[in-house]
C-alpha cells in the first residue's frame, strides 16, 4: 500500500468522526457560547447572563447539590470500580471472567431514563422486590426514601449501577496488558495480591484512572435525568431545580431566559476543562512511563 492510499484512507475513517464532532460537538458548543454573551436581540452584555445565572437565589443550592454528588460519585467509582476489575483480574484464569465482565457491563445496556424507572420500582417499599430491606431500615414509603437529603446516595447508586460496569470492563482490560513476567518476579519475590496490586498494578492503572475520573466528573456535572424523572415520580421531592443542568432547563423553557440557561451551560464546560486540566497536570499524565 502506496504512502498516497494509506493517507486517503486514514482520512476517511477519520472523517466522519470529526463531521459529527463539528456538527454536534464544535458547532452546539459556539453557539451556546454566543448566547451567554448576548442578550435577546443579539447585543453583546458581558458577564450580565453570567450574573443573572449566579444570583439566581436556586443557583447555590443546585451547586451544592452537585458538588455532593460528584464526591460520592467520584470516590465510589474509583474505589469499587478498582477494587472489582483487581478481583476480576485475579479470577480470569478460573474460568469466570468472561461471565463476570458480562455481568458488569450489561446494566450499561440500559438508556438513563431506563435505568432511573428501574430505580423508581426498586425504591418504592410498596412494590420493591428488595422492599423487605427498605421497611429493615425504618423506610416504610417511597417519600421517605427518595427524602432530599437521601438524593446524593441514590443517584450514585443509579450512576455507579448503570456506568461502573463498563470501566470494569476497560480497567480489566488495562491489567491485562502488564506484563505476566513482571508479575510473576513479584510472585517470586514474595509479594502478595495486596503487595502486587499497591506496587504494580495500581500505579501502571494510574493514567487509566485519571482518564476514567475526567469523564466520570464531566458526565456528573451533567446530572439531569435522575432528578428530573425522580422530581415527575415523587410530586417535587427532588424539585425542577435540583442540578445545574436543571435550573438551566428552567431558565431556558420556563423563564425564556436563553443567555442564563447558555451561561450555567459555558460555566460547566469551563468547570470540565479546569478540573481536567488538575487532573492531567497532577497525574502527569502525558509523562512518559
Amino acid at each position: 500500500m502506496t504512502a498516497g492510499v494509506r493517507w486517503r484512507a486514514g482520512h476517511g475513517f477519520v472523517a466522519p468522526y470529526v463531521v459529527l464532532l463539528l456538527a454536534f460537538g464544535v458547532l452546539p458548543t459556539g453557539y451556546a457560547i454566543y448566547f451567554a454573551f448576548t442578550d435577546a436581540d443579539g447585543a453583546f452584555v458581558g458577564l450580565a447572563n453570567f450574573v443573572t445565572a449566579a444570583s439566581d437565589f436556586r443557583f447555590a443550592a443546585a451547586v451544592g447539590h452537585v458538588a455532593l454528588y460528584l464526591v460520592f460519585w467520584l470516590v465510589s467509582l474509583v474505589v469499587f470500580v478498582v477494587v472489582l476489575a483487581l478481583l476480576l483480574h485475579r479470577v480470569s484464569s478460573r474460568g469466570l471472567s468472561k461471565s463476570l465482565r458480562f455481568l458488569y457491563y450489561l446494566p450499561g445496556a440500559l438508556a438513563g431514563s431506563a435505568s432511573v424507572l428501574v430505580w423508581l420500582f426498586l425504591l418504592d417499599p410498596a412494590v420493591s422486590p428488595v422492599g423487605f430491606l427498605l421497611r429493615a431500615f425504618g423506610f416504610d414509603t417511597f417519600g421517605q426514601v427518595v427524602a432530599l437529603e437521601h438524593l446524593p446516595i441514590l443517584f450514585t447508586l443509579i450512576a455507579f449501577w448503570t456506568g461502573a460496569g463498563g470501566w470494569i470492563v476497560v480497567m480489566y482490560g488495562a491489567l491485562n496488558t502488564i506484563s505476566a513476567d513482571l508479575l510473576e518476579a513479584a510472585r517470586i519475590d514474595g509479594a502478595g495480591a495486596w503487595q502486587t496490586a499497591r506496587h504494580i498494578q495500581l500505579p501502571l492503572l494510574r493514567k487509566w484512572i485519571v482518564y476514567m475520573m475526567i469523564l466520570a466528573f464531566a458526565g456528573g456535572t451533567q446530572l439531569f435525568v435522575e432528578p428530573q424523572l425522580l422530581s415527575q415520580a415523587s410530586v417535587g421531592v427532588a424539585g425542577r431545580d435540583y442540578s445545574l443542568n436543571q435550573l438551566s432547563y428552567e431558565f431556558a423553557f420556563q423563564h425564556n431566559d436563553i443567555g442564563a440557561a447558555a451561561a450555567i451551560s459555558v460555566g460547566l464546560l469551563l468547570t470540565g476543562l479546569v478540573a481536567a486540566g488538575v487532573f492531567v497536570a497532577r497525574s502527569r499524565f502525558f509523562d512518559a512511563d
